[in-house]
């Protein structure tokens, strides 16, 4: 897939977001040669009001503050992210855009798109690895299952009878199912859809049996009775779902943990990437960011341009296995 953008224009429309009451531009950014000296933008490659969205504009107004400039986020989606990517790929290498994107921006991307006119690790200097989710898994409460093991069980009896939902092809949602079928040892059947909504409706409805999404999405539907939780994805429990257990006590092993982080673009000086690292992190500790975060089911990470590398390398040859075992196209 090649998508053909022009540099005028390049960034499109902006959403400026109200900001606290700046401070003169700090003395160290002065020293950085004036960064910022115009607005920064936060660049998403989804539509507003999803998680990395709602993160996005909280941190927005505090970062900004610190600058001394405004910080904007834009929504450029489509193609999986990759709108977005090539549109920071393509922006002055200063750090005044910084791309903010998903483990399928940044680490799943690659191997769904082997020819993506970007390179996440050669075109982009890594910033931060900001936030990390767990996805919960639930089924339509007609299924005859009330734990993961359950669910195995069942399936392991029917191979190739129950279908999971997901809100894209190629999505860490799919790819959960994915991997849940290759730890298992069982033979479900993967129905995307265009985003978690219609997905969740033909759960609710019966249509599919089960799928994976994220705590904020799925939670609604949970207090409601209209789905079932079986287990969730990640290290521990969540203080939303208590009672909720860990896939990995019923499967060792299997975890799944979507994230969330940002990049410049590569040749962005060190000392304006430490800048805005700092500012990150700032952000990040705000009580009513920290808060309201938590409410999303995010557990606030912040880590270092070095640990991120690291972690994001990890990750493109984790999932790229999942893709590549799967066979799974973009579509």
């Amino acid at each position: 897939m090649t998508i053909a953008m022009s540099r005028r224009g390049l960034f499109g429309a902006t959403m400026a977001l109200p900001l606290l009451s700046a401070p003169a531009l700090a003395p160290n950014a002065l020293a950085q040669g004036g960064f910022p000296n115009r607005p920064v933008r936060i660049v998403i490659g989804f539509p507003p009001g999803g998680g990395i969205d709602i993160l996005a504009r909280l941190m927005a107004p505090h970062m900004g503050a610190r600058l001394g400039q405004p910080v904007v986020v834009e929504n450029r989606p489509g193609a999986n992210g990759l709108v977005a990517t090539q549109a920071v790929a393509g922006a002055e290498a200063d750090g005044h855009a910084i791309f903010f994107g998903t483990t399928g921006n940044l680490a799943v991307n690659p191997a769904l798109y082997p020819e993506m006119p970007v390179d996440v690790l050669r075109d982009f200097a890594p910033l931060s690895h900001v936030a990390s989710l767990a996805f919960v898994l639930v089924v339509n409460p007609a299924v005859p299952a009330r734990s993961l093991a359950e669910l195995i069980a069942l399936a392991k009896a029917q191979p190739g009878r129950l279908n999971f939902a997901s809100s894209g092809n190629g999505g860490l949602p799919h790819l959960s199912g994915e991997l849940l079928n290759a730890a298992a040892g069982i033979q479900t059947v993967h129905v995307p859809y265009r985003g978690s909504a219609p997905a969740f409706t033909d759960v609710i409805a019966g249509q599919t049996q089960f799928m994976f999404d994220a705590l904020a999405i799925a939670q609604p539907h949970i207090a409601g009775g209209r789905v079932r939780a079986l287990a969730v994805t990640g290290p521990n429990r969540l203080a939303a779902l208590p009672d909720v257990p860990v896939a990995k006590e019923t499967l060792p092993g299997f975890e799944v943990t979507n994230w969330y982080g940002m990049s410049v673009r590569a040749g962005t000086p060190a000392p304006v990437i430490a800048r805005l690292h700092e500012e990150v992190a700032a952000a990040l500790k705000v009580p009513e960011v920290a808060e309201r975060a938590a409410s999303l089911g995010l557990d606030l990470v912040g880590s270092g341009p070095d640990a991120f590398a690291t972690f994001q390398r990890s990750e493109i040859e984790r999932w790229g296995g999942v893709v590549r075992r799967a066979n799974i196209r973009a579509s």
